[in-house]
């Protein structure tokens, strides 16, 4: 039985979506609890909400599948529906009446989601839905509904537009399931957010599996592989130095993932050519932190290096989009206050927040230091991050 919990796994990773299908239990993951109970919690009162502001007949208790085509009820909640050998849980059913007569009607799934911002994977989930209730109807159900965010925002799915997907995965499902071995284990960006992450990493480390390499994507993977290299050590071997030619010599070195197993391999920190950051001015180092489901940043952290004894470091924290101003504020009135600040950053998230506070809050006049120190911001430890490869695994 391919059920809804087992989809949404295997949208996010084949492995967890074969651990869950064996009955394993994850040893535990705080963030991966919080954010399933941030979505029950979402789910129970959107279904609370859509029951409190309906005035549609409401469905008692479970329905079976076989007398929805006769339903007289409006609105169902949190049903399980089975077709074949598919099981949907859906959040809520709404039942419409076409043309007046109630022996004739549409069924719409509904779904929450408390993110403000859908994924592909959202969508998939309520195709999924429609094509569950349209196995059981024998007709198409072509519409899906899914409210979401703090506005409770709703977005209908034309199902013929997903349903084919859903389609494929099930398929994928059906031969993961049957294989004789589980999948090949493969870290991926879901791992943080996943009750396996400490089974998987270890499992990952005791391979010495090159998913362990961050960034290494799954066509160079299986490039890789198709080489005979299977693990970091491996590949720390095929590191080669080589002298670059002059006309090349202002570009920055491509990133090598042979030099970050070698690092690993060495315990060591390696570097190519000869990095060097020339700041005519007074550094001032700053990192922000942001939901990007909201689009909204709530943290800004300077550091200055000031010639005092100690460094300068300032918080500039928000609650609210009124806050994300006032912040925004005090960051120009900080920058004001140097002499010649040249601002230094990790790579182009800070550039982006730079751009976006200058669209939404509005800039500094041209031609003060705040103006010329967003103008000629820095993020040397982007544009040279293959000059060096650290010796710890991320």
């Amino acid at each position: 039985m391919i059920t809804s919990e087992l989809l949404e796994a295997h949208l996010a990773c084949p492995t967890k979506c074969y651990l869950r299908s064996i009955g394993e239990v994850g040893s535990g993951n705080a963030y991966a609890a919080w954010d399933k109970a941030r979505g029950e919690s979402y789910r129970r009162e959107g279904i609370g909400r859509l029951a409190a502001s309906s005035s549609q007949d409401l469905a008692c208790g479970r329905i079976e599948a076989s007398r929805l085509k006769k339903a007289r009820w409006q609105l169902a909640l949190d049903q399980v529906f089975r077709a074949e050998d598919l099981e949907a849980s859906i959040h809520a059913v709404q039942r419409l009446s076409m043309g007046g007569k109630p022996q004739t009607s549409e069924l719409t799934p509904i779904r929450f989601v408390r993110t403000n911002k859908l994924s592909h994977a959202d969508r998939l989930m309520a195709g999924f839905e429609a094509l569950v209730l349209s196995k059981i109807l024998g007709q198409p159900v072509d519409t899906a509904k899914i409210i979401h965010g703090d506005n409770w925002a709703e977005l209908k799915v034309k199902s013929g537009t997903v349903l084919r997907e859903p389609s494929k995965v099930i398929v994928e499902i059906k031969r993961l399931l049957a294989a004789a071995s589980p999948p090949d284990l493969v870290l991926n960006r879901h791992c943080p957010e996943c009750q396996f992450r400490d089974h998987c990493r270890k499992r990952a480390i005791e391979k010495d599996d090159l998913s362990l390499l961050a960034g290494l994507t799954d066509k160079e993977r299986t490039r890789l592989n198709g080489r005979g290299i299977f693990t970091v050590n491996q590949l720390s071997y095929t590191f080669r130095p080589r002298r670059r030619v002059k006309r090349l010599a202002a570009k920055p070195e491509k990133y090598h993932h042979s030099l970050k197993a070698l690092a690993i391999r060495e315990q060591k920190i390696h570097f190519i050519g000869n990095p060097q950051l020339r700041i005519d001015g007074t550094p001032v180092f700053f990192d922000v932190e942001s939901l990007p489901d909201r689009d909204f940043y709530y943290l800004v952290g300077i550091r200055l290096e000031l010639q005092k004894e100690r460094p300068e470091i300032h918080s500039l924290w928000a609650n609210s989009l009124s806050d994300e101003r006032r912040n925004w504020s005090d960051f120009l009135a900080i920058l004001s206050t140097i002499e010649k600040p040249i601002l230094i950053h990790y790579g182009s998230f800070e550039t982006k927040f730079l751009r976006k506070m200058c669209d939404r809050h509005g800039g500094p006049p041209e031609g003060t230091t705040a103006a010329e120190a967003i103008a000629s911001s820095k993020f040397p430890c982007a544009r040279r991050r293959a000059a060096f490869a650290f010796s710890a695994r991320s």
